[in-house]
Protein backbone atom coordinates (compact mmCIF):
# COMPACT_ATOMS: atom_id res chain seq x y z
CA UNK A 1 0.00 0.00 0.00
CA UNK A 2 1.32 3.66 -0.69
CA UNK A 3 0.77 7.08 2.18
CA UNK A 4 -0.39 9.21 -0.01
CA UNK A 5 -0.87 12.66 2.10
CA UNK A 6 -1.03 10.47 5.53
CA UNK A 7 -4.03 7.89 4.02
CA UNK A 8 -3.19 4.45 2.91
CA UNK A 9 -4.16 3.52 -0.14
CA UNK A 10 -3.54 0.27 -2.57
CA UNK A 11 -1.49 1.55 -5.48
CA UNK A 12 -4.56 0.95 -8.23
CA UNK A 13 -6.04 3.75 -5.75
CA UNK A 14 -3.56 6.34 -6.26
CA UNK A 15 -4.22 8.89 -8.78
CA UNK A 16 -2.04 11.46 -9.84
CA UNK A 17 -2.99 14.40 -12.34
CA UNK A 18 -1.40 14.78 -15.44
CA UNK A 19 -0.68 18.76 -13.75
CA UNK A 20 1.57 17.02 -11.45
CA UNK A 21 4.42 19.10 -11.15
CA UNK A 22 7.00 16.10 -9.76
CA UNK A 23 6.34 14.95 -13.51
CA UNK A 24 5.90 17.71 -15.35
CA UNK A 25 9.23 19.56 -14.33
CA UNK A 26 11.10 17.34 -11.73
CA UNK A 27 9.42 19.93 -9.16
CA UNK A 28 10.36 17.41 -6.49
CA UNK A 29 12.62 16.22 -4.03
CA UNK A 30 12.83 12.53 -2.05
CA UNK A 31 15.05 10.67 0.45
CA UNK A 32 15.25 7.18 -0.01
CA UNK A 33 15.44 5.56 3.68
CA UNK A 34 16.24 2.36 5.42
CA UNK A 35 13.70 0.56 8.24
CA UNK A 36 15.36 -2.46 9.97
CA UNK A 37 13.68 -3.82 13.10
CA UNK A 38 10.77 -1.42 12.98
CA UNK A 39 13.21 1.47 13.65
CA UNK A 40 14.01 4.18 10.86
CA UNK A 41 17.44 4.09 10.76
CA UNK A 42 19.26 7.83 10.79
CA UNK A 43 15.90 9.01 10.29
CA UNK A 44 17.01 12.38 12.03
CA UNK A 45 19.75 13.07 9.40
CA UNK A 46 17.10 12.46 6.78
CA UNK A 47 14.46 14.62 8.37
CA UNK A 48 16.87 17.78 8.71
CA UNK A 49 18.05 17.19 5.10
CA UNK A 50 14.31 17.01 3.65
CA UNK A 51 13.70 20.01 5.71
CA UNK A 52 16.99 22.07 4.49
CA UNK A 53 15.99 20.79 0.90
CA UNK A 54 12.37 22.08 1.12
CA UNK A 55 13.48 25.65 2.04
CA UNK A 56 16.15 25.79 -0.64
CA UNK A 57 13.36 24.98 -3.13
CA UNK A 58 10.82 27.03 -1.46
CA UNK A 59 8.61 24.79 -0.36
CA UNK A 60 5.45 25.71 2.12
CA UNK A 61 6.42 22.96 5.22
CA UNK A 62 3.22 21.83 6.56
CA UNK A 63 3.08 23.12 10.37
CA UNK A 64 2.55 18.95 11.16
CA UNK A 65 5.86 17.79 9.31
CA UNK A 66 7.20 17.11 12.67
CA UNK A 67 10.32 14.59 12.96
CA UNK A 68 7.75 12.37 15.18
CA UNK A 69 5.10 12.89 12.68
CA UNK A 70 6.97 12.06 9.67
CA UNK A 71 8.48 9.09 11.32
CA UNK A 72 4.92 7.75 12.18
CA UNK A 73 3.95 7.85 8.41
CA UNK A 74 6.81 6.26 7.45
CA UNK A 75 6.37 3.15 10.32
CA UNK A 76 2.33 3.04 9.38
CA UNK A 77 2.99 2.38 5.85
CA UNK A 78 5.91 -0.51 7.08
CA UNK A 79 2.98 -2.08 9.02
CA UNK A 80 0.55 -2.73 6.33
CA UNK A 81 3.49 -4.60 4.13
CA UNK A 82 4.75 -8.04 3.91
CA UNK A 83 6.92 -9.17 7.00
CA UNK A 84 9.94 -8.45 6.25
CA UNK A 85 13.15 -7.53 8.40
CA UNK A 86 14.56 -4.77 6.76
CA UNK A 87 12.72 -2.42 4.20
CA UNK A 88 13.22 0.67 1.78
CA UNK A 89 11.19 3.88 1.76
CA UNK A 90 11.04 6.36 -0.55
CA UNK A 91 9.20 9.79 0.87
CA UNK A 92 8.60 12.16 -1.95
CA UNK A 93 7.52 15.31 -1.95
CA UNK A 94 6.18 17.71 -4.42
CA UNK A 95 4.48 20.81 -4.78
CA UNK A 96 1.13 21.27 -5.89
CA UNK A 97 -0.83 21.06 -9.04
CA UNK A 98 -0.72 24.54 -10.72
CA UNK A 99 1.11 26.97 -13.00
CA UNK A 100 3.65 26.19 -15.53
CA UNK A 101 7.41 27.46 -14.72
CA UNK A 102 6.16 29.56 -12.65
CA UNK A 103 3.95 27.44 -9.49
CA UNK A 104 0.75 28.87 -8.46
CA UNK A 105 1.21 27.29 -5.03
CA UNK A 106 4.45 26.58 -2.97
CA UNK A 107 2.10 24.25 -0.76
CA UNK A 108 2.96 20.72 -1.21
CA UNK A 109 1.82 16.71 -1.53
CA UNK A 110 3.29 14.34 0.05
CA UNK A 111 3.70 10.03 -1.13
CA UNK A 112 5.56 7.00 0.82
CA UNK A 113 6.39 4.08 -0.78
CA UNK A 114 7.63 1.14 0.86
CA UNK A 115 9.29 -2.04 -0.48
CA UNK A 116 11.10 -4.85 1.00
CA UNK A 117 15.05 -4.78 1.25
CA UNK A 118 17.00 -7.52 -0.12
CA UNK A 119 20.51 -5.94 -1.12
CA UNK A 120 23.36 -8.40 0.27
CA UNK A 121 27.14 -6.53 -0.26
CA UNK A 122 28.43 -7.33 -3.44
CA UNK A 123 31.86 -9.73 -4.34
CA UNK A 124 33.15 -8.73 -7.30
CA UNK A 125 31.79 -5.15 -7.88
CA UNK A 126 33.07 -3.35 -11.05
CA UNK A 127 32.80 0.03 -11.94
CA UNK A 128 34.52 2.80 -14.54
CA UNK A 129 33.44 6.33 -15.62
CA UNK A 130 30.27 7.85 -17.36
CA UNK A 131 31.74 10.42 -20.03
CA UNK A 132 28.73 10.92 -21.78
CA UNK A 133 26.97 14.45 -19.68
CA UNK A 134 28.23 15.64 -16.77
CA UNK A 135 27.06 16.35 -13.18
CA UNK A 136 27.05 20.03 -12.95
CA UNK A 137 29.08 21.54 -9.82
CA UNK A 138 26.63 23.65 -7.22
CA UNK A 139 24.97 23.59 -4.49
CA UNK A 140 21.49 22.57 -6.32
CA UNK A 141 22.97 19.17 -7.81
CA UNK A 142 23.54 18.38 -3.69
CA UNK A 143 19.66 18.09 -3.26
CA UNK A 144 18.01 15.33 -4.29
CA UNK A 145 15.78 16.36 -6.84
CA UNK A 146 13.39 14.38 -8.63
CA UNK A 147 15.60 14.96 -11.77
CA UNK A 148 17.61 11.72 -12.28
CA UNK A 149 18.22 11.79 -15.73
CA UNK A 150 21.66 11.41 -15.27
CA UNK A 151 22.12 8.96 -13.11
CA UNK A 152 19.46 7.12 -15.33
CA UNK A 153 22.04 7.18 -18.13
CA UNK A 154 24.84 6.12 -16.34
CA UNK A 155 22.98 3.07 -14.86
CA UNK A 156 21.70 2.23 -18.27
CA UNK A 157 25.56 2.62 -19.52
CA UNK A 158 26.91 0.52 -16.43
CA UNK A 159 24.16 -2.42 -17.49
CA UNK A 160 25.44 -2.26 -20.98
CA UNK A 161 28.61 -2.55 -20.21
CA UNK A 162 28.85 -5.37 -17.56
CA UNK A 163 29.34 -2.96 -14.77
CA UNK A 164 27.79 -2.84 -11.31
CA UNK A 165 27.95 1.31 -10.84
CA UNK A 166 29.51 4.38 -12.50
CA UNK A 167 31.71 7.00 -12.04
CA UNK A 168 29.84 10.52 -12.18
CA UNK A 169 31.85 13.96 -13.43
CA UNK A 170 31.31 17.63 -12.86
CA UNK A 171 32.04 19.85 -15.79
CA UNK A 172 35.41 20.30 -14.36
CA UNK A 173 36.15 16.68 -15.01
CA UNK A 174 36.43 16.03 -11.61
CA UNK A 175 34.75 13.11 -9.55
CA UNK A 176 31.44 13.97 -8.44
CA UNK A 177 29.79 10.68 -6.99
CA UNK A 178 28.60 7.33 -8.60
CA UNK A 179 25.26 6.85 -9.85
CA UNK A 180 23.12 6.11 -6.73
CA UNK A 181 25.59 7.14 -4.14
CA UNK A 182 29.06 8.46 -3.05
CA UNK A 183 32.46 7.74 -3.42
CA UNK A 184 35.28 7.36 -1.50
CA UNK A 185 39.13 6.76 -2.17
CA UNK A 186 41.93 5.19 -0.12
CA UNK A 187 45.67 5.70 -0.89
CA UNK A 188 48.10 4.83 2.36
CA UNK A 189 46.65 6.71 5.32
CA UNK A 190 44.47 9.47 3.13
CA UNK A 191 40.86 8.54 2.76
CA UNK A 192 39.39 11.34 0.64
CA UNK A 193 35.88 12.07 -0.92
CA UNK A 194 34.76 14.95 -3.64
CA UNK A 195 33.45 17.61 -1.23
CA UNK A 196 29.69 19.28 -1.70
CA UNK A 197 31.13 22.24 -3.88
CA UNK A 198 31.70 19.36 -6.36
CA UNK A 199 28.49 18.59 -6.75
CA UNK A 200 27.71 15.70 -5.10
CA UNK A 201 24.53 14.71 -2.53
CA UNK A 202 24.78 15.47 0.93
CA UNK A 203 24.37 11.61 1.73
CA UNK A 204 23.14 10.19 5.42
CA UNK A 205 25.74 7.55 5.10
CA UNK A 206 28.35 9.67 3.34
CA UNK A 207 28.02 11.65 6.59
CA UNK A 208 28.43 8.87 9.22
CA UNK A 209 31.32 7.51 7.13
CA UNK A 210 32.91 10.81 7.52
CA UNK A 211 31.98 10.75 11.94
CA UNK A 212 33.78 7.24 11.90
CA UNK A 213 36.73 8.08 9.53
CA UNK A 214 37.31 11.72 11.77
CA UNK A 215 37.86 9.52 14.87
CA UNK A 216 40.25 6.71 13.24
CA UNK A 217 43.82 8.06 14.57
CA UNK A 218 45.28 6.24 11.69
CA UNK A 219 43.56 8.02 8.86
CA UNK A 220 43.09 11.31 7.41
CA UNK A 221 39.68 12.34 5.90
CA UNK A 222 39.89 14.78 2.88
CA UNK A 223 37.07 15.87 1.64
CA UNK A 224 38.64 17.56 -1.62
CA UNK A 225 39.04 17.48 -5.66
CA UNK A 226 39.80 14.30 -6.40
CA UNK A 227 40.67 13.45 -10.57
CA UNK A 228 39.84 9.99 -11.80
CA UNK A 229 43.25 9.04 -12.48
CA UNK A 230 43.75 9.43 -9.07
CA UNK A 231 41.22 6.37 -8.44
CA UNK A 232 43.74 3.88 -10.37
CA UNK A 233 46.13 4.74 -7.76
CA UNK A 234 44.13 4.07 -5.00
CA UNK A 235 44.71 1.30 -2.86
CA UNK A 236 41.00 1.01 -1.56
CA UNK A 237 37.40 2.59 -3.03
CA UNK A 238 34.43 2.16 -1.61
CA UNK A 239 31.03 3.85 -2.71
CA UNK A 240 28.04 4.54 -0.35
CA UNK A 241 23.93 4.57 -0.09
CA UNK A 242 21.19 4.41 2.68
CA UNK A 243 20.41 0.81 1.44
CA UNK A 244 23.66 -0.88 0.39
CA UNK A 245 25.44 1.04 3.62
CA UNK A 246 29.46 0.60 2.34
CA UNK A 247 30.01 -1.34 -0.92
CA UNK A 248 33.47 -2.33 -1.66
CA UNK A 249 34.73 -1.76 -4.75
CA UNK A 250 36.92 -4.79 -6.27
CA UNK A 251 37.79 -3.26 -9.94
CA UNK A 252 37.86 -0.11 -11.87
CA UNK A 253 39.05 -0.39 -15.41
CA UNK A 254 42.34 -2.74 -14.89
CA UNK A 255 43.03 -2.22 -11.24
CA UNK A 256 41.73 -4.73 -8.69
CA UNK A 257 41.60 -3.08 -5.24
CA UNK A 258 41.58 -4.94 -1.54
CA UNK A 259 38.38 -4.30 0.39
CA UNK A 260 39.89 -4.66 4.35
CA UNK A 261 39.22 -0.65 5.60
CA UNK A 262 35.80 -0.94 3.49
CA UNK A 263 34.63 -4.24 5.40
CA UNK A 264 35.61 -3.57 8.96
CA UNK A 265 34.00 0.00 8.11
CA UNK A 266 30.53 -1.47 7.08
CA UNK A 267 30.70 -4.01 9.71
CA UNK A 268 30.95 -0.83 11.81
CA UNK A 269 28.30 1.08 10.65
CA UNK A 270 26.11 -1.94 10.86
CA UNK A 271 26.67 -2.19 14.58
CA UNK A 272 25.95 2.48 14.34
CA UNK A 273 22.50 1.31 12.95
CA UNK A 274 21.40 -0.97 15.73
CA UNK A 275 22.74 1.25 18.52
CA UNK A 276 22.41 4.78 17.16
CA UNK A 277 26.23 5.35 18.27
Amino acid sequence: MINFNGELLFKENVHLSTNNRGFKYGDGIFETIKIANKKVVFWEDHYFRLMASMRMLRMKIPMEFTLEFLEQEILKTVAVQKEASSFRARLNVYRKDGGLYTPTTHKIDYLIEVSPNNYKTKKPYKIDVFKDFYNYSGLLSTVKTNNRMLNTLASIFANENDLDNCILLNEKKGVVEVANGNIFIIKGNVVKTPALTEGCIKGVIRGKVIDMIKKNKEFTLEETVISPFEIQKANEVFVTNTIMGIQPVTHYKKKSFTTEFGEKLNNNLKVLQITGK
